[in-house]
């Protein structure tokens, strides 16, 4: 499995979509990250929730305001790590310039999080300095309790990450329009150990459109701009029949809300 995160000299145990150093995954897969791709750049104002975190200033995943001091993300972002060298830009479509910038006070990942296989993928950050709404910043709508997005049903990713598998992660933020494949079909494509409850899957049984490496703990959305999971893992980047994987936030109400 891939995770999808963009350092690879410093990234925890790869999954297949955002982490960074590969590793052998549990289920026999190779591991890389994830950038959007076949997607178009993003206009000001579709995302004001996404924020670009940085490790020690460079740009490693991305991440969602839930409020002025909270951010979602994906936990294999910071698995092993501290929360001294993290920051995070919220309110620019430029990952390295413009918005505000926080540093991170905190990092709260999923006490049953497993680094092998990505279950419960999410963390919360905690934010040293308020982040107020603007006309460029807001806060996202979590998805209801139980819920889980309608396979068929067309959601949308968005980050920094890369724009192919082997390509490069542009400066300015792109999204990508995706449908949600059902969770049998998923666990068909990869295994009936590797989708659990806790994730769904999006992307085109042809490929040609997902998230990829440095896309990692960003949002994806309803259209009607609900927050229905981050960008977790994958087999490469927009393959065929590799859909993208998400963790599900529908099912993880408890620890969000636990931690508002």
């Amino acid at each position: 499995m891939h995770a999808k995160s963009i350092l690879v000299a410093l990234a925890a145990p790869a999954l297949i979509y955002g982490a960074a150093i590969p590793q052998d995954d549990p289920f026999g897969w190779d591991e890389n990250s994830e950038d959007i791709v076949g997607g178009v750049a993003a206009a000001t104002g579709d995302f004001p929730f996404i924020v670009s975190v940085a490790l020690s200033g460079s740009h490693f995943c991305g991440g969602t305001l839930l409020n002025a001091n909270t951010v979602i993300s994906a936990a294999h972002c910071y698995f092993g790590r501290t929360s001294s060298s993290w920051s995070i830009r919220a309110g620019s479509l430029n990952r390295g310039s413009g918005g505000v910038v926080s540093t991170v006070n905190s990092i709260r990942i999923h006490p049953s999080y497993n680094d092998d296989t990505s279950d419960y993928d999410v963390a919360i950050l905690k934010l040293a300095t308020p982040v107020a709404t603007s006309s460029t910043i807001g806060y996202a709508t979590v998805a209801a309790a139980n819920s889980d997005p309608a396979a068929g049903s067309t959601v949308t990713t968005a980050g920094w990450g890369n724009t192919s598998e082997d390509g490069s992660s542009p400066a300015l933020l792109r999204k990508v329009d995706v449908p949600v494949v059902s969770r049998a079909t998923c666990r068909n494509n990869y295994s009936a150990a590797a989708i659990t409850d806790r994730m769904f899957c999006a992307g085109l049984a042809a490929g040609g459109r997902d998230s990829c490496q440095g896309d990692s703990g960003g949002p994806i959305v309803s259209s009607s701009k609900v927050l229905l999971g981050v960008v977790s893992w994958g087999f490469g980047c927009a393959q065929p029949n590799f859909p993208g994987v998400y963790s599900r936030l529908g099912a993880l109400t408890p620890f969000i809300t636990s931690n508002l």
